[in-house]
């Protein structure tokens, strides 16, 4: 469904460091540095298929996070879901909601943890564990 999730950033070298290492714990490797046409930096991340791109507003006005947005990041296990949130935290994120752990619901079992990047966006991390029976 998706090809990409872009999201606008005040500090690109920042964000960049706090990316790097944020994605590094899903295995994601460097990204792609590219200049729009009217000279802004981008920075694209590719895993798996999927592409997740930072980039200094086009319009030349200040980035901002969603209101009411949500971005969520598969993870592997429940413990990849812990070092996505303390690795978050640890390079300028901001821990949000409740401690990472499991949460029961209308949705199932769900590992999950979140967490705001350094310009207010609101990334999840998720593993959903495989129900026996």
């Amino acid at each position: 469904m998706f090809n990409h999730i872009m999201v606008g950033t005040s500090d690109i070298e920042a964000s960049k460091r706090f990316y790097d290492a944020l994605l590094a714990v899903l295995g994601v490797g460097e990204p792609m540095r590219s200049v729009a046409g009217s000279g802004h930096v981008r920075y694209f991340y590719r895993h798996e298929g999927g592409t997740f791109g930072i980039s200094e507003p086009i319009n030349g006005e200040a980035a901002c996070g969603a209101n009411g947005g949500t971005i969520g990041f598969k993870c592997t296990s429940p413990e990849q879901v812990t070092a996505f949130h303390d690795v978050g935290v640890a390079n300028g994120g901001t821990s949000i909601e409740e401690a990472p752990g499991l949460r029961e619901g209308a949705m199932g079992a769900l590992y999950l943890s979140y967490v705001r990047d350094p310009d207010g966006n609101k990334l999840c991390a998720l593993f959903r564990p495989q129900t026996v029976g």
